[in-house]
């Protein structure tokens, strides 16, 4: 008799990340036998409250936390050995078993100081000259995306022939010293300091180096349930976000494929993670974005009870209101199976919500996000008045316990989008959750 094979989820960010996607994760975990990470680097974060102690991670899967749980490094994210190393530290100290439990891939590029030092030089120099910022997060992501774009990285399997990785970095340091050093003017980076953290590093983290792609088929075919978690969310991506204000890789839902190895057949179920309104961290276009420094408005509510700080910079995150039209291409190029609705009870005590339905653009109406920065700064929000609630939505764990406009709220929000609603999280921790639909049983 053929054994079943697994059931596999993607987690996906539908907004501009900062969605909650970490906790989702650990609780879908509570069914998963693996987690994956698919794509980007140490500039994203995930915070997790489990029993009301905060744990924050940024490249480790968030499926950490739960025992017994095997977690991977996908060759879709570029690794810096040293932010690695300091969160598997930091993990232990707090007595979570990790490296027996932590795979990563060896055509993973790295992370090296120079991509930081390219990354911090080039905003500078933006800066300087009067052009508005990235809003990157200046460590060293970018840089190291090019590179292996260009097809000169030094990836995690070059760790393990030190001859071969030292020739390498020398031609890498070359060239990025004579852009540092010549038009970016900056210091240059040597070589030999370098090169020694790197081969000490390697000494640490070749027991977890491993053929990943070919763990997660052998683990599908063996039926273990697999979770792919990306980092940031689908307003950044490189193609189909707010483009040049996103980051340097994919963050939709068909990445999780390309950026851990397996086929796209084995993607079953897209969960996308929306806050039940929207934030920003750093540059580029907004929509919907309120005066959210100005104490006693809306804005200022959501992000104070929010506490809309990033995990990963500490940036305060640009807040405003739901927007309808934005799920609406996020649902498009993920392929969204169903929602997840995270930090509703933020919106607990407002009278009144605005819903964008859709925008202006150049005296035309349009009901779904227009493509790139410059279009999409343009747009003028359609807003549809709703009213608010003033009892408290935190830690509701049934749906008809929710107040009757918090449950009208949802419903128009599934109306417009199209998406069913599957998930409510009403608070930080596990057991903060509305289950409508399991996406493991979906």
């Amino acid at each position: 008799m053929t054994k079943t094979k697994g059931r596999n989820v993607v987690v996906v960010g539908t907004q501009w990340g900062d969605e909650g996607k970490g906790k989702l994760v650990d609780w879908l975990t509570e069914m998963a036998q693996g987690v994956v990470r698919f794509q980007g680097g140490h500039n994203a974060g995930h915070t997790l409250v489990i029993n009301g102690v905060k744990t924050a991670l940024h490249l480790i899967p968030s499926g950490i936390m739960r025992p017994g749980v095997k977690c991977y490094i996908g060759n879709g994210v570029v690794l810096s050995m040293t932010k690695l190393l300091e969160e598997i530290e930091g993990l232990e100290k707090a007595g979570v078993e990790v490296r027996s439990r932590l795979r990563i891939s060896e055509a993973c590029p790295l992370i090296l100081p120079f991509h930081a030092a390219i990354d911090v030089a080039r905003e500078s120099l933006r800066e300087q000259g009067g052009s508005e910022k990235i809003g990157t997060t200046g460590r060293g992501i970018g840089p190291a995306y090019e590179d292996k774009i260009a097809r000169r990285a030094l990836r995690v399997q070059d760790l393990k022939h030190p001859e071969r990785f030292a020739e390498k970095l020398r031609t890498l340091l070359e060239l990025h010293n004579f852009v540092l050093t010549k038009f970016l003017n900056a210091p240059a980076v040597e070589f030999q300091p370098v090169f020694d953290e790197c081969m000490r590093q390697a000494a640490i983290i070749r027991p977890m180096m491993a053929d990943v792609s070919r763990e997660l088929n052998e683990a599908h075919v063996h039926g273990d349930n697999l979770l792919f978690e990306g980092a940031q969310g689908t307003l950044l991506d490189v193609d189909h976000g707010t483009y040049p204000y996103v980051t340097s890789s994919n963050c939709v839902a068909g990445n999780a494929a390309a950026g851990a190895g397996i086929g796209p057949g084995m993607l079953h179920y897209i969960l996308g993670i929306t806050k039940a309104y929207c934030t920003r961290v750093g540059g580029g276009p907004f929509p919907t974005e309120l005066e959210w420094e100005k104490p006693g408005t809306p804005g200022w509510h959501m992000s104070t009870v929010g506490a809309e700080k990033g995990v990963t910079t500490g940036r305060s995150r640009r807040c405003g209101w739901f927007d309808a039209a934005l799920l609406k291409r996020s649902a498009q190029v993920n392929g969204l199976s169903g929602l997840c609705i995270t930090k509703l009870d933020v919106l607990d005590g407002l009278k009144e919500l605005q819903l964008c339905t859709g925008y202006e653009l150049d005296g035309q109406h349009t009901d779904i996000l227009p493509m790139g920065a410059d279009e999409i700064a343009r747009c003028k929000p359609v807003y549809e008045t709703m009213a608010g609630w003033t009892e408290s939505t935190v830690g509701v764990t049934a749906y008809d316990k929710l107040p009757v406009n918090a449950r009208l709220y949802l419903q128009r929000i599934e109306q417009v989008t199209g998406v069913p609603i599957h998930l409510i999280s009403t608070g930080p921790d596990r057991e903060q959750t509305i289950l409508m639909r399991h996406p493991y049983l979906a």
